[in-house]
Protein backbone atom coordinates (compact mmCIF):
# COMPACT_ATOMS: atom_id res chain seq x y z
CA UNK A 1 0.00 0.00 0.00
CA UNK A 2 1.19 3.49 -0.83
CA UNK A 3 -0.11 6.52 1.02
CA UNK A 4 0.11 10.29 0.71
CA UNK A 5 -2.69 12.19 2.47
CA UNK A 6 -4.65 8.95 2.03
CA UNK A 7 -4.38 5.75 0.05
CA UNK A 8 -2.76 6.21 -3.38
CA UNK A 9 -2.78 2.58 -4.52
CA UNK A 10 -2.25 -1.00 -3.49
CA UNK A 11 0.00 -3.60 -5.03
CA UNK A 12 -1.09 -7.21 -5.19
CA UNK A 13 0.68 -10.24 -6.58
CA UNK A 14 -1.11 -13.07 -8.34
CA UNK A 15 0.11 -16.20 -10.08
CA UNK A 16 0.19 -14.63 -13.55
CA UNK A 17 0.33 -10.89 -12.93
CA UNK A 18 0.90 -8.01 -10.55
CA UNK A 19 -1.96 -5.56 -9.98
CA UNK A 20 -1.85 -1.92 -8.92
CA UNK A 21 -5.26 -0.77 -7.73
CA UNK A 22 -6.14 2.90 -7.36
CA UNK A 23 -9.19 3.48 -5.13
CA UNK A 24 -9.87 6.88 -6.75
CA UNK A 25 -8.80 5.80 -10.22
CA UNK A 26 -12.06 6.80 -11.90
CA UNK A 27 -11.32 10.40 -10.86
CA UNK A 28 -7.89 10.40 -12.51
CA UNK A 29 -7.03 11.30 -16.08
CA UNK A 30 -5.42 8.37 -17.86
CA UNK A 31 -4.44 9.68 -21.30
CA UNK A 32 -1.89 6.87 -21.78
CA UNK A 33 -4.53 4.19 -21.15
CA UNK A 34 -2.68 2.48 -18.30
CA UNK A 35 -5.86 1.34 -16.56
CA UNK A 36 -6.76 -2.07 -17.98
CA UNK A 37 -8.69 -3.72 -15.13
CA UNK A 38 -11.62 -2.92 -12.82
CA UNK A 39 -12.88 -0.47 -15.42
CA UNK A 40 -16.52 -1.14 -14.60
CA UNK A 41 -16.17 0.03 -10.99
CA UNK A 42 -17.61 3.31 -9.79
CA UNK A 43 -14.37 4.60 -8.24
CA UNK A 44 -11.63 1.96 -8.46
CA UNK A 45 -9.36 1.40 -11.44
CA UNK A 46 -6.45 -1.01 -11.74
CA UNK A 47 -3.46 -1.88 -13.88
CA UNK A 48 -2.55 -5.52 -14.44
CA UNK A 49 1.11 -6.05 -15.30
CA UNK A 50 2.11 -9.33 -16.94
CA UNK A 51 5.63 -10.72 -17.25
CA UNK A 52 6.37 -9.53 -20.78
CA UNK A 53 4.57 -6.19 -20.57
CA UNK A 54 6.50 -3.04 -21.32
CA UNK A 55 5.82 -0.46 -18.62
CA UNK A 56 5.38 3.17 -19.61
CA UNK A 57 7.32 4.46 -16.61
CA UNK A 58 6.70 8.13 -17.36
CA UNK A 59 2.93 7.63 -17.60
CA UNK A 60 2.90 5.49 -14.44
CA UNK A 61 4.80 8.16 -12.47
CA UNK A 62 2.39 10.80 -13.75
CA UNK A 63 -0.60 8.70 -12.68
CA UNK A 64 0.84 8.09 -9.19
CA UNK A 65 1.60 11.79 -8.76
CA UNK A 66 -1.93 12.67 -9.88
CA UNK A 67 -3.38 10.25 -7.32
CA UNK A 68 -1.26 11.82 -4.56
CA UNK A 69 -2.28 15.32 -5.67
CA UNK A 70 -5.97 14.32 -5.63
CA UNK A 71 -5.59 13.05 -2.06
CA UNK A 72 -3.90 16.29 -1.01
CA UNK A 73 -6.62 18.38 -2.63
CA UNK A 74 -9.38 16.35 -0.98
CA UNK A 75 -7.68 16.40 2.45
CA UNK A 76 -7.66 20.22 2.43
CA UNK A 77 -11.44 20.43 2.01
Amino acid sequence: MWYHDGLICTGETYKNHVKMTFPKGASLDDPSGLFNASLEGGAWRAIDFHEDDKVNEKALKTLIRAAAALNTLQSKK
